[in-house]
């Protein structure tokens, strides 16, 4: 090092007094992110990060990348299944299986992230762990092109392939397009189109633009609050169990693409969504762990932190019910009807719960 390098420095401490300071050498980061965060009753965007600099690189990753979504996706798939008769105590297989791929192709053979499988799983062990066995199961029961006729309704619109690989979020999308799908669970159903600029005026104050909410019915009320409580499961026991450090009304899913290509962590409150991405510009591995519990969720939970510190936590929040909603005490390994010490608080839609306890 000589005198004229440029050298990256965190200032860590300041003394006004003395006046000195202490800091430490930084380095430009070579892997990029994003976040957004959206008004989950407006569809107004609050904030936007689409890179580590914009001076390095002008390209917005919120807005323009188009990214491989991994288990983000997967919500979607079982909204299509809870408005088809099943309910977060269903039981699926989780073993191996294998179908078939085309004239002339292998198998496909879907697998676990940790190559191991639990045997007959409720629904909502499945999306609480992210297992990619039982939700290719689900696609498959449910149909793809059903599956894609949902993501179109929460406002996804690149071309999805009805391929059994769409259930494990091989499809593309931007962090703005899957964050704002991720509103429709916590507004009971409605897709709020999402917008940045409020309005536009000219020298004499004239509008020339405006922008105001627009809401399209996506999904049933009730159907969005069994996934908000399956999603929040996630951030309880799932792969998003650190959340519960927040002691805050929250749920999400974490997304991982293959060879940890991309990470992803989407999740609310009742009051905003916010998505979380990292990874390389290019279609390059974060390097092996790198999952979105591991790189994206913790962004997520220190920006959800800073928000609280500034909304305080009074009053606090809670998500609403719809009136035919029904809970019950079940098993949490099985689903049975229970009042053992492994039960938990289980959502229905009424008419679908089992039988409660003699």
């Amino acid at each position: 090092m000589k005198v004229g390098d440029l050298v990256s420095v965190q200032v860590q401490t300041l003394d006004e007094a003395t006046q000195s300071g202490t800091g430490a050498l930084e380095q430009a980061p070579i892997i990029e992110g994003a976040l957004v965060a959206i008004d989950n009753q407006t569809g107004q965007i609050r904030a936007m990060i689409g890179g580590f600099d914009f001076g390095r690189s002008k390209f917005n990753r919120a807005r323009q990348a188009m990214r491989q979504m991994g288990s983000t996706f997967k919500p979607i798939v079982y909204t299509a299944a809870i408005d088809r008769g099943y309910t977060p105590v269903s039981v699926i297989d989780d073993a191996p299986v294998a179908f078939p791929a085309g004239p002339g192709q292998p198998l496909y053979s879907p697998q676990n992230y940790d190559r191991t499988y639990e045997g007959p799983i409720t629904l909502r062990r499945a999306l609480e762990q992210s297992r990619n066995v039982p939700t290719v199961k689900l696609l498959d029961g449910v149909g793809p092109a059903v599956v894609i006729d949902y993501a179109r309704r929460f406002g996804f619109t690149n071309p999805m392939q009805p391929y059994l690989s769409l259930a494990l979020g091989a499809a593309e999308a931007t962090l703005l397009e899957a964050t704002s799908a991720y509103t429709v669970f916590p507004r009971q159903g409605v897709h709020m189109t999402p917008y940045e600029v409020l309005r536009v005026l000219d020298r004499q104050g004239n509008v020339l633009e405006e922008n105001r909410p627009r809401a399209q019915d996506a999904i049933r009320a009730d159907t969005a609050f069994v996934m908000t409580s399956l999603l929040r499961g996630v951030a309880t026991r799932g792969t998003a169990a650190a959340a519960t450090s927040l002691d805050w009304p929250v749920a999400g899913k974490t997304g991982t693409m293959d060879d940890y290509t991309d990470a992803w962590f989407i999740g609310f409150d009742p009051d905003i969504t916010i998505g979380v991405w990292i990874g390389f510009d290019e279609k390059k591995s974060l390097g092996r762990g790198e999952t979105g519990t591991a790189a994206a969720l913790p962004i997520w939970i220190d920006v959800m932190k800073a928000r609280l510190e500034l909304r305080g936590r009074d009053p606090r929040p809670d998500f609403p019910a719809p009136g035919n909603i029904v809970v019950v005490s079940v098993d949490k390994a099985t689903g049975v009807p229970s009042a053992g010490e492994n039960m938990i608080s289980e959502t229905f839609i009424a008419g679908t719960q089992p039988a409660s306890v003699p």
